[in-house]
């Protein structure tokens, strides 16, 4: 039977995931929302508190149906697999070719040429449909230097140098990524991309959606028997799933940063969906995420 790899997203509050026969159910105050073959989804993603019960646990892992546990505004809390699936030849062939700096160069090197190529063609895209606006010199020139640290990436042959240029062309590319934005002043304001947190609307967005995108590239990896903490790029470290994270690298621009210009432009998201918490991070409304899931999994489609 096929399976569609589309992922189940649960944002609302005391929510209870039950197993009934081989399809799950969303309960809210013992109310059946939602029903869902499993043949019909290929991960399930619990924001906040939601209850799940043991029967629909153990039906998700043996089906390889993972589920992962967010906090409501996307920080990753663990996530619930069943057994490894893939063989031991094929992750002993990864950690070989890590442990290789040689090895790790190549495949990290294909990795940012990627990611290059796709910020770029968002600045493309950008001077193709507003080649009068008074940001296009900017925006070419910024154009202009991802052309050339794509080049320069031929002539790099170790990781220090490739993380020095991808360093460069994502200065580069996030210096003009507020000038993509088609909105008054003070909506989506962007000046520097900040993390952990977030400290505007446009950067609550981009941290939301890449988190998406880790949990996807994450599973991924799973499916096929690599092992998600071993990448190229992005070293070993505890609790980092360095390899998804390296595969989620060219698909930034496209599936992330294309996506929240999107929903910005077209006034999908308005600025009352987002909140400044006390410390300064900002935060999106259960609807305004609820948009940005939606148009994220037209988008992965």
């Amino acid at each position: 039977m096929k399976r569609h790899l589309n992922t189940l997203f649960i944002t609302t509050e005391d929510a209870c995931l039950a197993k009934e026969g081989d399809a799950v159910v969303v309960k809210v105050d013992q109310e059946i929302r939602l029903r869902v073959p499993l043949n019909n989804i290929g991960a399930i993603v619990c924001f906040g508190r939601v209850l799940l019960t043991q029967p629909a646990i153990a039906k998700c892992a043996a089906e390889q149906i993972s589920i992962a546990l967010l906090t409501p505004n996307g920080r990753f809390l663990a996530r619930i697999t069943g057994p490894t699936s893939g063989n031991v030849l094929l992750r002993r062939e990864q950690y070989r070719r890590a442990d290789c700096p040689a090895g790790s160069a190549d495949i990290a090197r294909n990795l940012i040429a990627g990611k290059i190529a796709n910020t770029r063609a968002v600045l493309l895209r950008h001077l193709r449909d507003y080649a009068t606006s008074p940001s296009a010199p900017e925006v070419e020139a910024a154009a202009r230097c991802l052309s050339q640290g794509l080049d320069a990436l031929q002539n790099a042959r170790d990781l220090d140098q490739l993380r020095g240029l991808e360093g460069e062309a994502a200065n580069a590319y996030f210096d003009v990524f507020g000038s993509l934005i088609r909105t008054p002043p003070g909506e989506f304001d962007f000046s520097t991309r900040t993390r952990r947190p977030p400290l505007d609307n446009v950067n609550a967005m981009l941290s939301f959606l890449y988190a998406m995108m880790a949990h996807d590239a994450q599973s991924a990896c799973e499916a096929v028997g690599l092992d998600p903490g071993v990448g190229f790029l992005h070293r070993d470290r505890p609790g980092r799933p360095g390899l998804a994270l390296d595969l989620m690298e060219e698909l930034r621009a496209f599936l992330g940063d294309r996506l929240a210009l999107s929903l910005i432009n077209r006034r999908q998201v308005r600025p009352e969906g987002f909140t400044r918490t006390e410390t300064g991070a900002v935060t999106m409304s259960d609807e305004t995420r609820r948009t940005v899931l939606t148009a994220y999994q037209k988008r992965k489609q």
